[in-house]
């Protein structure tokens, strides 16, 4: 189990600006051109979502990063898994994606790091995500960006109680949970260590 100070130690590395900094950047373009694509306004946008007109605005600008929750209420409604949705915004990933080049977004208000290990592929049906939760840490999500997809969740260090299709159920390091997800989802980080675990997501 790492320690707290070393798990700060590796999540300030992880937002170092050159690698984290133009990911969030080009993900406000993207957001932004996905709703001009489909000819919606911020007020339909808005309609659709439930997120306020200003919210979405300043989104799209960069003025604001999304929270979890909020970026998975967009893929929604764009019909994207998270994955997928940050792919778009990455070169298109080579055979082998070193450890420098999985791109990383982090949500600092509920104390969320994600790490896209091995991103969405042309022709590829799966992939796989590092997420971190700091201790105490909540976050849930209302359904899934694409309905029915397959979810097998590893974790590596520190315990998580994850929530899936009204079911709880608690896990500890080494322990698999799999599914496929209908519903609502909710991650919540139980012990006083953060959680560190490996998610592999496969699309019907």
């Amino acid at each position: 189990m790492v320690a707290i100070s070393h798990f700060w130690d590796i999540f300030s590395h992880m937002r170092d600006p050159e690698i984290v900094e133009p990911l969030e950047a080009r993900l406000a373009t993207r957001l932004g051109d996905l709703r001009v694509e489909r000819g919606w306004s911020l007020d339909e946008l808005a309609r659709r979502t439930g997120i306020s007109r200003s919210t979405l605005s300043r989104l799209e600008r960069g003025e604001i990063s999304p929270t979890a929750a909020l970026l998975n209420t967009l893929c929604t409604a764009y019909e994207r898994t998270m994955s997928r949705l940050l792919a778009e915004v990455e070169a298109e990933p080579p055979q082998v994606v070193r450890a420098a080049a999985q791109p990383v977004w982090r949500d600092e208000t509920s104390g969320f790091a994600r790490r896209s290990v091995s991103p969405p592929h042309a022709g590829l049906r799966g992939e796989v995500v590092e997420g971190t939760l700091r201790p105490g840490a909540d976050i849930a999500y209302d359904g899934p960006p694409v309905p029915g997809v397959e979810q097998h969740i590893w974790v590596l260090e520190g315990a998580v109680e994850i929530t899936a299709n009204g079911q709880a159920y608690e896990l500890g390091a080494g322990d698999c949970l799999r599914f496929r997800l209908w519903g609502s989802s909710r991650f919540r980080c139980v012990g006083p260590d953060p959680v560190r675990y490996a998610l592999m997501v496969v699309l019907p």
